[in-house]
């Protein structure tokens, strides 16, 4: 079998994600979820002439040589005037305050000489001066976070003074993970001959749970034909929308992952990709469920999950795929194979800015490597390799 092109995997992987659907979730439960329509403003803000600051509202042609106003009232916010401002008269007004109709002007209370109910100021001011004026901020329908939007807190601000007690949200997936492997044990156990610590879930749980809405991890599952398909089955009933496997997706005599998943039912689109590392990589579906059998070295199953599985959630939530990074490298890269390497790398900042600083390590079970490692410098194939200063495409390991 021939080994299939990243481009033409993640196409097939997007093909079987299904458009995102809309949740209503209250404003308080919104950070972090994926607008899925665009929030438009439902009134003016501010919805009246506003005093940006503490002072007094004036008609800023009163404001003569020698000129006294009478300070007729205050403004505070919550509580307006309630009148008109007659000329040689003037309003203690504080921030927020609506601005009394006949007033054009605030000026700041540190530039006022006050007296009793009687007031000067040191200079005119020009129309205007410190107010907010009507839809400063925005205007009824205008759009203020566009759809696909991953809610930030300044954004769930704006949402709130536009008034929004709840927000049209992406439903989450909910997604599963196994690992498999005889040799596996959990962190914490003392080691038997020929047993390693599993590491996979755990690196693959915080990575992929900004995206969802629940993430099961059902544990270790033997190298047993009959174990496997029970553990697989008991999954698959419960109906995640991922399906995550880690380990046993090579060719050898106990990677049985791909035949028990074909025994279920599962629908394989591919198994085997042209890269480096993680190309034992299978995708498939059964009825509305995606299932990803990733390789079982830490750094395959991270680095297949970042490149493959990071941009499935994306689709599924509606959100558009961010551009890669490009940044000078710091070190020159070897000669690349006919697999496509997404090598380890670290982006370094100096007072020249941000570069990349390739990871020598190429091993798939080099997990010491990887946790230096923030980026992923894609090395396109049969890349001769670059000298230092080339600009370079990659991909974050964190983030969204």
């Amino acid at each position: 079998m021939s080994l299939l092109p990243v481009e033409d995997a993640l196409a097939a992987i997007f093909a079987r994600v299904p458009p995102a659907r809309t949740e209503s979730v209250p404003l308080e439960a919104a950070a972090g979820r994926v607008l899925t329509e665009p929030l438009l403003a439902r009134h003016d803000q501010p919805p009246f002439p506003a005093s940006a600051m503490d002072g007094y509202a004036v008609r800023a042609a009163d404001i003569v040589p020698g000129a006294i106003l009478d300070v007729v009232g205050t403004a505070q916010a919550g509580a307006g005037f309630g009148a008109d401002i007659a000329p040689g008269t003037c309003v203690r007004i504080f921030t927020g305050a609506p601005v009394p109709p006949g007033a054009d002007a605030v000026i700041m209370q540190e530039e006022a000489t006050r007296t009793g109910d009687r007031v000067s100021f040191a200079a005119q001011p020009p129309i205007g001066r410190s107010i907010r004026p009507l839809g400063h901020d925005f205007r009824q329908g205008q759009e203020l976070i566009p759809k696909g939007s991953r809610l930030t807190p300044m954004q769930l601000a704006v949402a709130a003074a536009a008034n929004c007690a709840t927000l049209p949200v992406a439903m989450q997936p909910r997604i599963a993970l196994l690992a498999t492997g005889d040799e596996l044990v959990l962190p914490g156990t003392a080691l038997g001959p020929g047993q390693i610590v599993a590491s996979n879930s755990f690196g693959l749980r915080p990575l992929l749970a900004p995206y969802a809405a629940e993430i099961r991890d059902y544990g270790i599952a033997p190298d047993n034909r009959a174990a496997l398909a029970e553990r697989l089955a008991g999954i698959f009933a419960e109906a995640p929308d991922f399906v995550i496997t880690t380990g046993g997706a090579s060719v050898g005599d106990h990677d049985i992952v791909q035949e028990i998943l074909l025994s279920l039912g599962v629908q394989l689109d591919f198994w085997r990709i042209n890269m480096r590392p993680g190309k034992p990589l299978m995708f498939g579906t059964l009825g509305k469920t995606l299932v990803f059998g990733l390789p079982g070295n830490p750094v395959s199953a991270m680095v297949t999950a970042a490149v493959f599985i990071k941009p499935a959630l994306r689709r599924w939530l509606g959100v558009a795929e961010p551009a890669r990074w490009h940044l000078p490298l710091l070190a020159p890269t070897p000669p690349n194979t006919a697999r496509r390497h997404f090598m380890r790398a670290q982006m370094v900042h100096s007072s020249q800015g941000a570069g990349l600083l390739p990871i020598s390590e190429t091993d798939s079970g080099h997990t010491s490597s990887l946790a230096r490692a923030d980026m992923l410098l894609v090395q396109p194939e049969y890349d001769p390799g670059q000298p230092a200063g080339t600009l370079a495409a990659a991909i974050p390991l964190d983030g969204f």
